[in-house]
């Protein structure tokens, strides 16, 4: 199969992936393609084949168990989690942190969430030009406050998160990358010890404590992965699932006023839909295939890099067009059904997915309510997009009401 060198596209996929998706989309759900940074790899953008691909076993997250890459970095205390691991340690792993993220705990939580939504929706109204940055002022903050509260990470540490997060989804260079993770690594390192000696009822005091039926439990590094993993994807994804799902409301007012109207029967499909049309996750992370095997009628050899387009698979006629509705290429508050790949598949489906469902319902209920007039700022200027095909997104969301 020929080599597709999409590496000068990178602005365009920035600002808008889903026309070039489409393209590759329409000769095969399955290309090789050569990337920005000039590597070869194998790019799934068909929604059977990404579910195929996240679900093979032989298609691995943890390069190293390939036996493959030997010149990549080495693993360290951060990248022991859930989503750099393999069956079994990956079914061990998911198994002990599951125990502690259940669903109670996650329920619980719903009050708080509205509590701190209240919070930030009335320091945006007290706003005397009646103007805000969306992302600064509600999207980074409320799932910042309730992922770091659910951890038990203390007040004064949460502006640091926020840049370490940043940096290392959008790294703006490898030694701002590195020093990021140290940093964020040393300050976890910390923070466990601290909880060990002061426990409380917070999810990372009970992840110290969790011990499976067998007497197993964390390991020190496994815990400070695990954290970080929470912290990140609890946290990144989330601010641009409301920054992204309010962007599209705001530029569908047919679908905007069908939810004013009907709240209570539109909020749990028009989030579902704001993940599938845009969701924060273009790309999965990267695998590997452990094994030579067959993807989409494609065969891939062992040892090739696999990325899954999500943003592309959630946008292929051939799962979401359906008869009497608008195409995938639509915003559709109505369309039926949750089979969006917008928190994964497999095994390393998101833990997190009801806590982000909870955050995106009651979030972009109450913004709405509350600002009946919210529009984008016509006077803000460009955009400017979160750089690489991980996070989709953009940096800043001026709005007016």
């Amino acid at each position: 199969m020929p080599v597709l060198d999409i590496s000068g596209l990178a602005d365009d996929f920035n600002e808008n992936p889903f026309p070039h998706y489409a393209r590759l989309r329409e000769s095969g759900p399955v290309h090789r393609v050569k990337t920005v940074d000039g590597e070869e790899i194998w790019l799934i953008v068909g929604h059977d084949e990404a579910r195929q691909a996240l679900a093979h076993p032989d298609v691995l997250k943890n390069w190293q168990t390939t036996g493959l890459y030997a010149g990549r970095s080495t693993t360290t205390s951060l990248s022991t989690n859930m989503l750099r691991s393999d069956p079994p340690h990956h079914t061990r792993l998911r198994r002990l942190v599951a125990g502690e993220f259940t669903a109670r705990r996650v329920e619980a939580l719903r009050p708080r969430v509205q509590q701190i939504t209240d919070e930030l929706l009335d320091a945006m109204e007290a706003a005397p030009d009646r103007r805000a940055d969306l992302i600064r002022s509600f999207a980074v903050p409320l799932p910042m406050t309730v992922i770091c509260e659910l951890l038990g990470v203390p007040d004064l540490d949460r502006e640091s998160f926020r840049r370490w997060c940043t940096e290392v989804v959008a790294p703006t260079g490898e030694e701002a990358e590195a020093a990021a993770l140290r940093a964020m690594s040393g300050y976890l390192s910390g923070l466990i010890g601290a909880t060990r000696e002061r426990p409380g009822q917070d999810l990372l005091s009970g992840l110290i404590r969790a011990r499976d039926e067998g007497g197993d439990r964390l390991s020190p590094e496994e815990l400070t992965g695990m954290a970080f993993l929470l912290l990140l994807a609890g946290h990144e994804t989330a601010v641009n699932m409301l920054g992204n799902g309010v962007r599209a409301l705001l530029a569908h007012p047919d679908q905007l006023a069908a939810l004013r109207a009907d709240p209570d029967g539109l909020i749990d499909g028009a989030v579902e839909e704001m993940l599938r049309w845009d969701g924060p996750v273009e790309s999965a992370t990267y695998r590997f295939a452990r094994a030579d095997l067959e993807i989409g009628g494609t065969f891939i050899e062992a040892g090739s890099p696999v990325l899954v387009s999500l943003a592309g698979a959630d946008r292929d006629p051939a799962r979401f067009a359906e008869p009497g509705r608008p195409g995938p290429e639509a915003f559709d508050i109505r369309r039926a059904g949750q089979s969006h790949l917008a928190f994964g598949h497999g095994i390393h489906f998101c833990l997190g997915a009801p806590l982000a469902r909870m955050e995106g319902r009651i979030a972009i209920r109450a913004l709405l309510e509350r600002f009946p007039g919210l529009a984008e700022d016509p006077e803000a200027g460009p955009r400017e997009w979160i750089p690489g095909t991980l996070i989709r997104g953009v940096k800043r969301l001026p709005v007016r009401w």
